[in-house]
């Protein structure tokens, strides 16, 4: 199986781009972030029309996420939310059950400028999201997690860790709150793939960042150890990113073995 997560920064905006990569790239399942639209325009035929059934979970202007599975897959038991989101605007969860795998997608706040509320509220969710998986899910389990995570986990991580150290994206409280979500029992994927390779999922528009390759890899997959021991690949397809008016995000893809590792496989570590 092979599953993607790609922050659109606005769907509609990306759409054509966004369903070549589909009929090019050929995930089988794909989350996406910053749909930044309502569910009642969401481009779902546009989906179908190459090949794919989508579930969503947006609101105008801000945030809104997506999964999108092949025709013939199943999509079950989709919640809409963390729990507690009674008390939340902001629609940054969706998750599904996809062929016996848990997919749980997210976009997590930016958190604007350290010491505000927007990054209080940031480190907060992100406590909120190790509770629920303390609260519904077990780690021998297959949960895939995946997203705009909004922090860069460790140095290797971020072109520039001395500029970037103590700021939004890669804080230490920022960086200490991921680590907790992980310590429920996920690996990242990218990084038991490629231990010691440097490589980037979002560039900032200005000042050239992306032609100078001066990124940070804040879109993760976190996965539990059964799929973390078949997983097989992991890429950041840089290639939208190229395009003209691209979202500053490029899409990650995780590739699965079915059922029991291969020989080869990445180690769940």
């Amino acid at each position: 199986m092979r599953i993607a997560t790609w922050n659109v920064n606005s769907i509609r905006t990306r759409l054509e781009q966004l369903t070549g990569w589909l009929v090019r790239a050929a995930p089988d399942v794909v989350c996406f972030q910053e749909t930044k639209v309502e569910d009642g325009s969401f481009p779902e035929a546009a989906l179908a029309e190459v090949g794919y059934r989508s579930v969503f979970f947006g609101q105008k202007t801000y945030n809104g996420v997506a999964i999108a599975a092949r025709h013939g897959l199943s999509i079950d038991d989709v919640k809409k939310g963390l729990d507690g989101d009674e008390e939340d605007v902001a629609r940054r969860m969706l998750s599904a059950t996809v062929e016996g795998v848990r997919v749980i997608n997210v976009y997590v706040p930016n958190g604007q400028a350290v010491g505000t509320p927007a990054f209080a509220y940031k480190l907060a969710w992100l406590e909120r999201l190790r509770r629920e998986l303390d609260a519904r899910y077990r780690p021998d389990q297959e949960v895939f997690i995946c997203g705009d995570f909004n922090v860069a986990p460790e140095p290797i991580d971020v072109a520039e860790p001395k500029k970037w150290e103590g700021q939004v994206l890669f804080h230490p409280d920022e960086r200490a709150a991921l680590r907790r979500v992980m310590e429920w029992g996920l690996v990242d994927a990218f990084r038991a793939v490629h231990p010691a390779k440097a490589a980037y999922s979002w560039w900032d528009y200005r000042m050239g960042a992306f032609r100078r390759n001066k990124g940070l890899r804040i879109d993760l997959a976190l996965v539990t150890r059964p799929l973390a021991a078949r997983c097989t690949d992991v890429a950041i397809d840089t290639r939208p990113r190229e395009l003209q008016r691209p979202s500053d995000h490029a899409p990650v893809v995780v590739e699965l073995a079915d059922g029991a590792a291969p020989p080869g496989a990445a180690p769940a570590v």
